[in-house]
């Protein structure tokens, strides 16, 4: 279940795009100047376990290219990740012998994001673990949906 002390009030987001950062809690992880339970660690990645975890195993991957969002993050450096998250996710379904796992990305305050340092979660799933998606709200009708889909395709 989604915890309300993870959504953050700020709504300050900064673009910067950096090696490190030297307020970023991620950055100080990855400089080893803070803990962490790391589960893998290559040149360009680390993964590590939730400090607040939804589920046991439940695992951060995270570049070691310092970058807030999916909008600034080069393609290099999210391949980098994506490689990274399939095989965290593979060692996470065996390991903690899962039926499934979601692999979530917040960008944004608004959307949960809370460390300004991209990264994906990697949540162990089993049919009863309470954890619960958000209602879908279906739009109103095919115009509402088909305006919708407009308005994006005109920004793309």
């Amino acid at each position: 279940m989604w915890r309300s002390s993870r959504l953050s009030r700020s709504s300050h987001i900064s673009t910067q795009t950096t090696k490190h950062m030297d307020d970023c809690i991620f950055c100080k992880i990855i400089k080893k100047e803070l803990p962490a339970d790391i589960v893998h660690e290559d040149e360009h990645t680390i993964s590590f376990l939730s400090i607040n975890p939804d589920n046991d195993g439940h695992t951060l991957v995270v570049p070691k290219e310092h970058h807030v969002d999916l909008i600034t993050t080069p393609v290099s450096v999210l391949t980098q990740l994506m490689e990274t998250c399939q095989k965290v996710a593979k060692g996470v379904m065996k390991g903690m012998e899962v039926e499934g796992y979601n692999l979530i990305q917040n960008n944004g305050a608004v959307a949960g994001q809370v460390i300004f340092h991209i990264h994906f979660h990697i949540i162990p799933r089993l049919s009863d673990d309470g954890f619960k998606h958000w209602k879908g709200i279906p739009y109103r009708d095919a115009a509402h949906s088909k305006e919708v889909a407009e308005k994006i395709q005109r920004s793309i």
